[in-house]
């Protein structure tokens, strides 16, 4: 069914598109305190946020997936937001509208985009013919979550052999998972992980001291490191630049995320790699009543990486901001951390800890990832 929504004249609207990591802390924080004359709308595709953060412990066998899920029922009821599920696939920023698969069109006032990290599979079909068949995309990662189960059933079931694509931070600690996984109990002996880095060396984007801690833990756990790239996929196996077929019963693709291909016609400034261009305050440069943060956001006046870390840390800004433009109030400014803490889990119960040059490694660094991670979950979905 198509049409537009409406709301109550009198009202202005705000709509949140996308439930990442720092649209849970606007919901939370308008929970406290909303301007009476504001109307809210969350549109997402889950009615639940699984926290990227704890999937390498899923995957390890170290969490039930509902431990690691922010319900969004709790948070739309604390605000009075009514919710909306759905993915957008047209964006008019001139006209103020989104577009939803669904074929409804929503209207705004106001509008603020954290849809999360997005793998364009046209785009990667394009350069791994058979991807989209065959391969087990690490987003959205709530998809992933749902169908990871399967492959653990398949490796209880008989010895697999299973192979990361990228060797960035989420197909570093999903490789390491796995494997530990593979290893545990209720695994028959013989199940193996390969990591097809697609050229550079593990943690190729951490200080050498980090690189070598990852390719110790590698070893630890007999991953197979091929410093090649994937050029393509068939059932049970892949192929690499070099020439070689690699065989295995699940790629797993965890390269990097692309803009929403949407976003191109918005009429929203980009950057040169199709994301959102934002300002100091995560608003857009081209569209004042347009904010954004986390993977679809660029921070064109402070570059910095595009990591969970930095989408956490943008939600108390993005709702200050929120909250100042819907009630013409002057808007602050919020400067990214020039270093931040970084955690990378090793599988087991032993993670690496990095913090500038500075790194370390340990069960305690572990544990302490494990009390950040259930700490953000418990965060936002306790009452407020």
């Amino acid at each position: 069914m198509t049409g537009t929504s409406t709301l109550a004249s009198g009202l202005k609207h705000l709509v949140l598109l996308g439930a990442g990591h720092a649209h849970v802390h606007v919901l939370r924080g308008l929970a406290q305190h909303r301007p009476a004359d504001l109307a809210i709308t969350v549109i997402a595709p889950y009615p639940r946020q699984l926290y990227s953060g704890m999937v390498p412990g899923f995957v390890a066998g170290h969490y039930a997936l509902d431990q690691c899920v922010i319900p969004l029922a709790g948070l739309l009821a604390g605000c009075g937001a009514r919710y909306i599920e759905g993915s957008s696939i047209a964006l008019d920023a001139a006209a103020k509208t989104v577009t939803l698969s669904s074929g409804k069109t929503v209207a705004w006032d106001w509008l603020s985009l954290n849809t999360g990290p997005v793998m364009d599979r046209e785009r990667i079909e394009a350069d791994m013919p058979g991807a989209r068949e065959h391969a087990l995309f690490v987003r959205p990662i709530e998809a992933f979550g749902q169908l990871w189960p399967q492959v653990a059933a398949l490796g209880r079931s008989r010895p697999i052999h299973l192979a990361v694509v990228g060797a960035g931070a989420a197909g570093l600690e999903l490789a390491m998972a796995a494997a530990h996984a593979l290893g545990g109990a209720g695994y028959p002996a013989g199940g193996r992980v390969s990591l097809v880095t697609g050229g550079p060396p593990p943690a190729w984007n951490y200080p050498a001291g980090v690189q070598r801690r990852v390719v110790q833990a590698l070893r630890r756990l007999q991953i197979t490191v091929l410093p090649d790239a994937c050029v393509g996929m068939s059932a049970g196996e892949i192929r690499l630049a070099s020439g070689a077929r690699l065989a295995c019963d699940a790629p797993v693709l965890a390269i990097g995320a692309q803009a929403p291909a949407w976003l191109a016609g918005s009429g929203l400034a980009l950057d040169s790699a199709g994301f959102v261009a934002v300002n100091r305050f995560q608003q857009s440069t081209s569209h004042a009543r347009v904010f954004a943060a986390g993977d679809v956001a660029s921070r064109v006046d402070a570059p910095h990486p595009r990591s969970g870390v930095y989408a956490v840390r943008a939600g108390p800004p993005l709702l200050a901001n929120l909250r100042a433009a819907c009630q013409g109030q002057a808007l602050r400014p919020s400067q990214p951390a020039a270093r931040t803490l970084n955690l990378i889990s090793c599988g087991g119960r032993h993670a690496i800890a990095t913090w500038g040059g500075l790194h370390i490694e340990g069960r305690w660094v572990w544990q302490l990832k494990d009390r950040i991670d259930r700490g953000f979950v418990a965060r936002y979905t306790r009452p407020s």
